[in-house]
């Protein structure tokens, strides 16, 4: 079972690595720290499992374009304190999140919820059930509540490249395109956000809940040394 993980914090990603490759029938897949590096990371990989830090995508986006990408890729959120509501599961659930642990849980429940996960394609740790149940409940409402992902998968890249500060070339040589084609998504963005411009989209996207702002406890440059993209720290083969 190859294991990856996106997740700002370089030594929690280590700490998951170094429980991963001590677990026998897993093995360490790669890492990245941002949603663009993840989608890289899915496409050049293609793990089995991806565990989520839920304050990178607390509305599901993430999840929903990984799992359109790869069916049979199994996604895990791993939860922070502040996403334990009932809103959060919803949204989670909806974008087909096969499982939800918190983010702070002992290895051996970590393990646990990654093999069930795996091997059940659903998993709820057992502190979290309540919320799911409250989830269900509140369905309706976190429907109407919910910001809907108006763009592909492509665009969404695309959007958040912009969002670190890349003009055309640069997201072209990235994403391997050509620059012509980056202008397409480009204006198909502005045109899906109705923004008169790429700042303006990007200020759109932060407050529609479609991009989201990094952790406070993540800062780190997003280029590595070796990194296929920004955002994607390292990676392995399987």
């Amino acid at each position: 079972m190859g294991v990856a993980a996106v997740d700002p914090v370089p030594i929690y990603r280590e700490g998951l690595s170094g429980l991963v490759q001590r677990t026998q029938g897993m093995h360490w897949a790669g890492q990245a720290i941002n949603p663009h590096g993840a989608l890289q990371l899915a496409e050049q990989i293609h793990p089995d499992v991806i565990l989520v830090d839920s304050g990178l995508d607390p509305h599901g986006h993430l999840s929903k374009l990984l799992i359109a990408g790869d069916p049979a890729l199994i996604v895990v959120a791993l939860v922070r304190e502040a996403n334990r509501t009932p809103a959060f599961l919803h949204d989670a659930i909806a974008a087909g999140v096969h499982a939800a642990i918190p983010r702070s849980a002992e290895s051996r429940r970590l393990v646990e919820g990654i093999r069930r996960a795996y091997l059940d394609r659903r998993y709820v740790d057992p502190s979290l059930a309540t919320l799911v149940s409250a989830a269900r409940q509140s369905a309706s409402a976190a429907a109407v509540r919910r910001a809907q992902m108006p763009l592909s998968r492509r665009e969404y890249q695309v959007l958040q490249l912009v969002a670190e500060g890349l003009e055309n070339a640069g997201i072209a040589k990235v994403l391997y395109l050509s620059v012509e084609t980056v202008r397409t998504h480009v204006k198909s963005i502005l045109r899906k956000l109705s923004a008169r411009d790429r700042t303006h989209a990007v200020t759109i996207a932060f407050r529609a809940g479609i991009l989201v702002a990094q952790p406070d406890d993540g800062p780190e440059q997003r280029i590595s040394p070796g990194s296929t993209a920004p955002g994607v720290v390292e990676y392995r083969s399987r």
